[in-house]
């Protein structure tokens, strides 16, 4: 079998609190070791030709959790924005949030437009997620082509996995080919639903902020001696690799 291919990677980033409470240090240090994490594992990326990097650093219902480790995460978020959006510009990494906006404070709603801007350019991508749902998202392209039905721009019968896709978040992007969650948990959490509906899914019991580029390589190993079929049977997938 051949090593299959791997453009895009997904990671949930999940154990920092546990980590913390492990090591017995408050809350966001865990957040804080977690974020260092990042550069180790974008630098293993980039060895693999890894085109797509996707993070998911705050869902939407991360809102409510204690309102201080919510302050503390929004804190940590406007410092990385700021500190790191010069860094990937020079490494030839676009930057790109995706996720509900409108709820951010107006200084963090700056931080990522002018983040964006600096990191506009480069052949590979690094996403955050931050105050993003995979139910949120269906739900926004559903409203997208309601409204493009409604100014009489598409009809109701026009509307397929197509034109959906073509509304969803990182549509220009090749879906993820590996989605991984660490910290333990055996659960997608309402991530990226609709980009992963052929996702090969990779669970790790390390927290996140011990999550090292060894991990990864384990990770990216796994992954390419899996047989992806995409709805086809094995026999088919092996005639197709030795035609």
């Amino acid at each position: 079998m051949s090593a299959q291919p791997i453009r895009h990677i997904a990671i949930i980033m999940d154990g920092n609190n546990r980590w913390a409470k492990q090591k017995g240090v408050p809350g966001p240090s865990g957040h804080k070791a977690g974020v260092e994490r990042i550069r180790d594992v974008m630098r293993c990326c980039r060895e693999h030709e890894v085109e797509v990097l996707t993070l998911f650093a705050f869902s939407s219902e991360n809102w409510q959790r204690p309102p201080r480790e919510v302050e503390a995460l929004m804190a940590l978020f406007l410092t990385y924005l700021k500190r790191e959006s010069k860094r990937l510009r020079k490494e030839g990494v676009r930057l790109r949030v995706i996720g509900n906006r409108a709820r951010f404070s107006e200084r963090i709603q700056r931080a990522i437009r002018e983040a964006e801007d600096t990191a506009a350019d480069g052949d590979r991508h690094l996403v955050i997620a931050a105050d993003y749902g995979g139910q949120w998202d269906i739900a926004n392209a559903a409203r997208r082509l309601a409204e493009q039905v409604r100014a009489g721009a598409l009809e109701p019968g026009d509307i397929n996995e197509d034109t959906l896709q073509a509304h969803i978040a990182l549509a220009d992007l090749p879906a993820p080919d590996l989605l991984i969650r660490t910290g333990g948990e055996l659960r997608i959490s309402n991530f990226l639903l609709w980009q992963s509906a052929y996702t090969e899914l990779y669970f790790s019991d390390l927290y996140w902020p011990d999550f090292d580029a060894a991990a990864l390589e384990a990770a990216i190993a796994d992954f390419r001696c899996r047989q992806r079929r995409f709805g086809l049977s094995g026999e088919q997938i092996e005639g197709v690799a030795n035609a």
